[in-house]
C-alpha cells in the first residue's frame, strides 16, 4: 500500500514537471525575422513538441537528446546521442548546432530549450582539446564525487558552447532560453552548463574547484584550464542585453505537487529542501536519522507524514558494482533504518534512468536489509562496492519507469505511519 502511494506521488511529481504544461506561458512574442529553435538536454525533444503546439508562427531548427529519449516533431529535427558521456554524435550535434546559428541578424530570434544532460550532450571541445579529451574530463568528473555546480563551473571553461558561447554565436539574433532545471537553486547558468546562459564563475574559480576535489584532469584540459585561452563570456556582456531567461519547470514545483497528492490521500507532508547536495550515502544518514526520528518519537513531525526532498546527491567511485546515486543513497538509508518496519522509501530520478543503468531508481523500508541478507547479499559489502542496483535487483525493489520525458533531479519521498 504505501508503495502504491510512493509511486503515486512520484508521478505527480514527473507530471508537474512536463514541458506541455509551462511552456506556453512563457513564450517570448515572435520576431520581426526568422525563428531558430536549438535545444540539448534529457527533456529536451518533449520541450520541442510543446513548443511546436504553441508556436504559431514559421520556424526550423533542431535538437539533442539522449539515446532513447527522442520523440516525433513535425518540423524540428530530433538528434540523440550518448549521456553521461558524450560521443562522436554528441560531437556532431554541437557541430550542426552552432552552424544553425550562423548569419543571424538583429530581426531574428532563436529559442534555447534547455534541460539536465545537455552538457555531455553538446560536446564541443575548447581549443587544443578533442573529442577524447572532453571523454576523459567527464568521466573524471562524474568519478569526483563534486557536486553538479562545481562540474558545470569546470566543464563551461573548457568548451566551444559552453557558459553562454552558444547565445553569443547568435549574436546579434535574440535569444530565448526557455529551461526544465535538474539542479539545485535552479540556477539557469549551470543547467547542461549554460549553453545559452552565461556564469558569473571565473577560470580562477575552476581552477580552484579542480584542485578542491582532487579532480585529475586529461593534459589538455589542464593544459587549457591554466591559459588565458577561451575566456567565457561575462552575463554584463552587451551580446546578452535583449536576452531572456525563464525556468519553466524545476524540483520545487514538483515537490509541491507531491505534497498536494499525499494530502489528499490523509498524509501530512513536509518538503525538507529542493537542493539538498552531499555524497549521497552521507545524505541518506541524515535523512534515516530524521525518519527515524519521527518514526520512534513523533518529532519533529506527527505520523503518518510523507517527508519529500529533492536536489542531486553525488557518488564518489571506489568499487566497481552497478548503480546510479538514488540506489546508492537508498541502500544505505535501508542499512541506517534497518528493522524500523513502519518506514516506506523511494528515491529515483525524474528523468526516469538512475545514473547509466534501467531504472529510475528503488524501494526501501525497514525489512530491507534483512531481505537482502537473506537473498545472501551483505547490504555493507554492497554500498562499499557500489553495487545498489544489484542489491535492489536481487529482492525485486527496483523502480522501473523509463524515460519521462522530463527532467528536474532526484525524488525522494518517506513515508512515516
Amino acid at each position: 500500500m504505501q508503495r502504491d502511494l510512493l509511486e503515486g506521488l512520484f508521478h505527480a511529481a514527473v507530471a508537474a514537471a512536463q514541458p506541455a504544461l509551462a511552456i506556453r506561458r512563457h513564450l517570448p512574442p515572435p520576431p520581426t525575422g526568422r525563428t531558430i529553435v536549438i535545444g540539448a538536454g534529457k527533456a529536451t525533444a518533449q520541450m520541442a513538441q510543446a513548443f511546436e503546439d504553441a508556436w504559431t508562427g514559421a520556424f526550423t531548427g533542431l535538437v539533442v537528446t539522449r539515446y532513447g529519449y527522442a520523440a516525433p516533431c513535425r518540423q524540428i529535427e530530433v538528434l540523440e546521442a550518448a549521456h553521461p558521456v558524450p560521443d562522436l554524435a554528441s560531437a556532431a550535434a554541437a557541430e550542426r548546432t552552432m552552424a544553425l546559428l550562423q548569419g543571424l541578424s538583429a530581426d531574428d530570434l532563436v529559442i534555447a530549450l534547455i534541460s539536465g544532460g545537455g552538457s555531455a550532450l553538446l560536446a564541443a571541445p575548447g581549443p587544443g582539446m578533442t573529442l577524447a579529451d572532453e571523454q576523459a574530463l567527464n568521466a573524471a568528473l562524474l568519478a569526483s564525487g563534486a557536486p553538479i555546480g562545481v562540474m558545470n563551473a569546470i566543464r563551461k571553461e573548457l568548451s566551444a558552447v559552453k557558459g553562454g558561447r552558444l547565445a553569443a554565436l547568435a549574436a546579434p539574433a535574440r535569444v530565448a532560453t526557455l529551461v526544465v532545471s535538474d539542479v539545485p537553486g535552479d540556477d539557469p547558468a549551470i543547467v547542461a552548463s549554460g549553453p545559452t546562459v552565461p556564469s558569473a564563475s571565473t577560470r580562477d574559480n575552476a581552477r580552484g574547484l579542480v584542485e578542491l576535489y582532487g579532480i585529475a584532469l586529461p593534459p589538455a584540459a589542464a593544459a587549457l584550464l591554466a591559459s588565458g585561452q577561451n575566456p567565457a563570456p561575462r552575463p554584463d556582456d552587451p551580446l546578452f542585453a535583449r536576452n531572456t531567461v525563464s525556468v519553466i519547470a524545476s524540483a520545487s514545483l514538483s515537490l509541491e505537487a507531491a505534497a498536494s497528492r499525499a494530502r489528499a490521500a490523509g498524509f501530512g507532508a513536509a518538503i525538507l529542501s529542493d537542493a539538498v547536495e552531499g555524497e549521497a550515502r552521507e545524505v541518506a544518514k541524515v535523512h534515516a536519522a530524521l525518519a527515524r526520528e519521527v518514526a520512534v518519537r513523533n518529532r519533529p513531525f506527527e505520523k503518518p507524514v510523507v517527508l519529500l526532498s529533492g536536489g542531486e546527491t553525488t557518488v564518489t567511485l571506489k568499487g566497481k558494482g552497478r548503480g546510479g546515486r538514488n540506489a546508492e543513497f537508498l541502500l544505505a538509508f535501508a542499512i541506517a533504518i534497518d528493522g524500523l518496519e513502519r518506514i516506506t522509501a523511494l528515491a529515483a530520478d525524474t528523468d526516469g534512468i538512475d545514473g547509466t543503468e534501467d531504472n529510475a531508481g528503488a524501494f526501501a523500508d525497514g525489512s530491507t536489509a534483512r531481505r537482502l541478507r537473506a537473498a545472501g547479499i551483505d547490504p555493507l559489502r554492497a554500498l562499499a562496492g557500489n553495487d545498489a542496483y544489484s542489491a535492489f535487483a536481487a529482492i525485486g525493489d527496483l523502480f522501473v519507469t523509463g524515460p519521462t520525458g522530463t527532467n528536474v533531479n532526484d525524488f525522494r519521498a518517506f513515508v512515516v505511519s
